[in-house]
């Protein structure tokens, strides 16, 4: 059974978020708040989340959609009870757009934290993904994945940083 020291978690801790984010804009799930839900559908085929973004260009941050928020849109129609007990009817559907469903306010950060400040946002909020952002313009993720995975990297080959 392989343990890691103590030396390798306290390094991993201190390493800016700058070294670690992925700012591959190819690579991104990113979409603008004025998309079609089933543009948004198309992405979560293939991913867990996407960023929102008021425009491509400008890349502003208005929220992040999880496949947990379009779970509404795509559940079978089903009736709740307002606080003045009338019936009325609750479905999103896939009329609309990306603004419609998705969580506004995501957990963000900047690149020059570090990653012991990222673990513990991410326990604090429970998400496994935070956007980097400077002057709140998306300019990349850190998700628990890649931190497991580089972290992972560090104890196999004692270098945290490099891929």
């Amino acid at each position: 059974m392989k343990c890691y020291d103590s030396r390798l978690i306290n390094d991993f801790y201190e390493i800016f978020v700058s070294k670690l984010m992925n700012d591959k804009f190819g690579d991104l799930p990113l979409i603008q708040k004025d998309s079609p839900i089933e543009n948004v559908l198309s992405i979560l085929d293939g991913r867990s989340h996407v960023w929102v973004v008021d425009s491509l260009e400008k890349r502003d941050l208005v929220g992040v959609i999880t496949r947990q928020d379009v779970l509404h849109s795509l559940a079978p129609p089903r009736k709740y009870y307002n606080v003045f007990s009338i019936p009325k009817q609750y479905i999103h559907g896939t009329c609309g757009v990306a603004e419609d469903v998705m969580t506004r306010d995501p957990v963000t950060c900047k690149p020059n934290e570090k990653v012991v400040q990222i673990l513990v946002k991410m326990m604090r909020h429970r998400v496994r993904r935070i956007a980097v952002i400077h002057d709140n313009v998306f300019i990349g993720e850190i998700t628990l994945r890649h931190l497991i995975h580089k972290y992972y990297l560090a104890g196999q080959f004692h270098s945290i940083v490099d891929d």
